[in-house]
């Protein structure tokens, strides 16, 4: 066989091997586990770190305020630097609509070694230490909950016994490029961090999603959350380390009727979300960088590459691999794109999509390496390297 044939077969068995062996990442039946109301409903404090969400507070957090839980809960939405009046309008809001109680807190910038987002939440999960809260509501800004969110997730987490009951809201798809690479952003965060694997008793695989995480307030004081990860890019799944490595028990899932209204229309609005965490996922390791690199191409552009070669080249042996590897891609990628209620036709140019992925992966390396860190509304973070260790 040719050196094609043979990467394509590579391919091909990658694909079996990601379709029967990695916790069945593409299959998106994890929603939230069974579950009972408890007897005494907990007290719960929610808090919203929130930079410049004027827009998508009106949307977003009356259904918040609005939630029908049965326990004493209370909201803190901490104002990290808005210029745009995010938390007049958040108080405004709470006056016109009502609801739980509102609190909104106003921090000063963060200092060295402190993402701004993470710096919000130690201000508010400061506020809400005054309550002595059971649980806390980590939710963003733009995440529109259904009116009993709030009593699902306690209801899981006590009737589970999890330290972190996670759901990843569904990403608003409506533009082009949102409906080719959102459902594709989930895809490949499944397949990192396959959600059956996570929520195993003694799981090493350990993930959250950002914009909905219900923490045991115990489980957060043990794993000191949020100081233990004030450095991370990408908190949502260092705060979940930190909680598995302090004996916590998590789980992640997909959410049915909590969705994120955020908009990303254009291709640089998903090429920013995705370049500005990219290279930390990595570690910021140009060695891991290559092998991704590599296994980005090998197992998503060969295939097509074999197939139109076969086609046009008469390398029947190629052509035959690249097809039958393109399709179990696309086969697995078809759950993902239902959840997401988008057409079929989608799942053919996921090879076309992950590429822009090894760009936008390649893009974020380079902005690294000139120094720049991770950028977001506003703020550029330093690297790594280059921020103290406080202890």
């Amino acid at each position: 066989m040719s050196a094609l044939a043979w990467t394509a077969a590579g391919s091909l068995v990658a694909w079996l091997w990601l379709l029967l062996g990695q916790g069945f990442f593409w299959r998106t039946d994890v929603r939230l586990p069974p579950r009972r109301d408890p007897g005494d409903w907990p007290s719960v404090c929610v808090v919203v770190p929130a930079r410049d969400e004027a827009a998508v507070l009106p949307v977003s957090l009356p259904a918040l305020l609005g939630q029908d839980y049965p326990g004493r809960a209370e909201v803190f939405l901490v104002d990290d630097g808005s210029t745009d009046g995010t938390g007049e309008v958040a108080r405004e809001l709470a006056r016109r609509r009502g609801g739980l109680p509102l609190t909104v807190v106003t921090p000063g910038e963060p200092p060295a070694g402190w993402t701004g987002k993470l710096w919000a939440v130690r201000h508010g999960i400061g506020e809400a230490r005054a309550r002595a809260p059971e649980y806390l509501l980590l939710t963003d800004a733009d995440i529109a909950h259904a009116p009993d969110s709030l009593r699902t997730l306690v209801a899981a987490a006590r009737t589970g016994g999890f330290d972190v009951v996670s759901q990843m809201a569904r990403l608003r798809v409506e533009s082009f490029w949102e409906r080719l690479v959102v459902p594709a952003f989930v895809y490949f965060f499944a397949q990192l961090y396959p959600f059956r694997w996570i929520g195993r008793r003694g799981a090493r695989t350990a993930a959250a999603a950002g914009g909905c995480v219900l923490l045991r307030a115990e489980a957060a004081e043990r794993a000191r959350i949020p100081d233990a990860i004030r450095h991370a890019v990408i908190d949502d799944v260092a705060l979940a380390r930190a909680v598995r490595d302090s004996g916590g028990r998590l789980w992640l899932g997909l959410a049915d009727r909590m969705d994120s209204v955020r908009p990303y229309p254009r291709l640089r609005d998903l090429w920013r979300m995705v370049s500005r965490s990219a290279y930390a996922q990595l570690r910021h390791s140009p060695s891991l960088l290559l092998g991704t690199v590599a296994g980005l191409a090998v197992v998503y552009l060969v295939p097509p590459v074999a197939l139109a070669t076969g086609i046009l080249g008469g390398a029947t042996t190629a052509g035959a691999l690249g097809a039958g590897a393109w399709l179990v891609m696309a086969g697995t990628y078809v759950p993902m794109l239902r959840y997401y209620r988008q057409p079929l036709w989608l799942a053919p140019l996921l090879p076309f999509t992950a590429f822009l992925y090894l760009l936008m992966t390649v893009d974020s390396a380079v902005q690294h390496h000139r120094g720049r860190g991770a950028a977001w509304k506003g703020r550029t973070y330093a690297r790594p390297d280059a921020v103290p260790d406080e202890g």
